[in-house]
């Protein structure tokens, strides 16, 4: 009994510091976003130039994501949980280091890869201390992320204001997340590979069931990068608001997904993912049409609010059923973080692209039809659902099922 107690402690203990780990990942995040405008100034590159700069990290984060799995079974998943993130959160001073446009381009393609790396770590840790409570927590853990986002682009909206320094600011935000990070790696589940397991290879295709799961990612983050770059232009320029007004509403938008995270645990621990996803399905595509049929911008911003909570938990909910999909859960959340960092790349210039053909309508239009996809897609996680053991009892633990 006493063993029972000290692994649930342990479980507990492995939960409240994965999610300060993703706290710490998305502060890197908000960090670098609030200053793009003064590294756009320090390198002397055009709006088009950052532009084809500002691609790069998702480049570098497709490129290497894959090699996460096989530095978790090579260190163990603490170890390479630690030496990853350290990477990322120190990876932040180089951007604002970059005198050119061509030091730039390197500087967040090293940025995107460690980013990627450390994502695919923590989320395969999150998974398993989720799998081993036995209830949802994928949702809450994106929603710290979220939150060590808002808190990053706070202190980097405080920086700015004050004329600060990118590089100063960088250089002590990186040296301050470095140690937290560290400091919460030393209470995440430490992982090994049985003596038998063959290390997973250097890069390799994501598994079918990835494919499958990370379509639906895909449709998510379509919506959501289109959303967040273009929900502010298309206040502006289609219904002619305010520059104030059409900057609020895009911070409804992320603020509504915040929350959906945060609460998105009991809502799937209640319903199931498969149920969970095809709502937010229906709430995505009754708020694209709320936007596309906007005669007002009341109803537009209704519309982008019911968007961010229709999509907010789909992310997090494919990374969990891509971790219980196959016998290699590194592998599987690999191959669905490519699929999602991809749709990321292509939302922002594919609304941008369509816009310029046809219309801004048109192009929300097509983030409605994508959002149907997730209706439709949604069974392919319930498998996630099946596999995942319900314990009950608050911070019930099931054993690890490891040799």
């Amino acid at each position: 009994m006493t063993a029972v107690v000290y692994q649930q402690r342990e479980v507990r203990r492995a939960r409240y510091a994965v999610a300060a780990v993703f706290a710490v990942h998305g502060a890197v995040t908000g960090s670098f976003a609030t200053r793009v405008p003064w590294i756009q100034d320090h390198a002397s590159v055009s709006a088009g130039q950052l532009g084809l700069a500002l691609a790069f990290p998702a480049l570098g984060a497709s490129v290497a994501m894959p090699l996460a799995g096989r530095i978790s079974h090579r260190f163990g998943a603490r170890t390479a949980l630690r030496g990853l993130l350290a990477l990322w959160t120190l990876s932040l001073v180089l951007p604002a280091l970059a005198p050119n446009l061509l030091a730039l381009c390197l500087a967040l393609f090293v940025y995107g890869a460690s980013a990627g790396m450390s994502d695919v770590a923590m989320n395969a840790l999150g998974v398993e201390v989720e799998n081993r409570l036995g209830r949802s927590i994928m949702s809450g853990l994106h929603g710290m992320w979220s939150a060590g986002a808002l808190i990053g682009s706070a202190a980097g909206t405080l920086a700015a204001h004050l004329g600060a320094d990118a590089r100063l600011h960088h250089t002590l935000t990186a040296a301050v997340l470095t140690v937290l990070g560290f400091t919460a790696c030393a209470w995440v589940l430490d992982l090994q590979p049985a003596e038998d397991e063959d290390p997973p290879p250097r890069f390799a295709l994501p598994p079918k069931s990835a494919l499958l799961i990370g379509a639906v990612g895909f449709c998510a983050v379509f919506a959501e990068g289109a959303s967040l770059d273009w929900s502010a232009v298309y206040l502006r320029q289609r219904l002619e608001t305010s520059a104030g007004l059409a900057a609020a509403c895009t911070t409804g938008f992320t603020f509504t997904m915040a929350i959906a995270r945060i609460a998105g645990d009991k809502v799937v621990d209640r319903f199931g993912s498969v149920r969970t996803v095809r709502a937010g399905g229906v709430l995505a595509v009754a708020g694209g049409l709320l936007v596309v049929a906007a005669g007002h911008p009341a109803v537009a911003m209704t519309g982008f609010a019911l968007m961010g909570l229709g999509i907010a938990v789909v992310v997090p909910l494919c990374f969990a059923a891509a971790g219980r999909s196959g016998p290699n859960p590194s592998q599987a959340i690999a191959g669905v973080a490519t699929i999602t960092y991809t749709s990321g790349l292509v939302a922002p210039g594919a609304i941008g692209g369509l816009a310029q053909a046809t219309s801004l309508v048109v192009s929300f239009g097509l983030v409605t039809v994508l959002a149907c996809g997730l209706a439709v897609l949604a069974g392919v996680l319930r498998a996630g659902d099946r596999d995942r053991p319900r314990i009950s009892g608050p911070g019930a633990a099931v054993p690890d099922p490891r040799p």
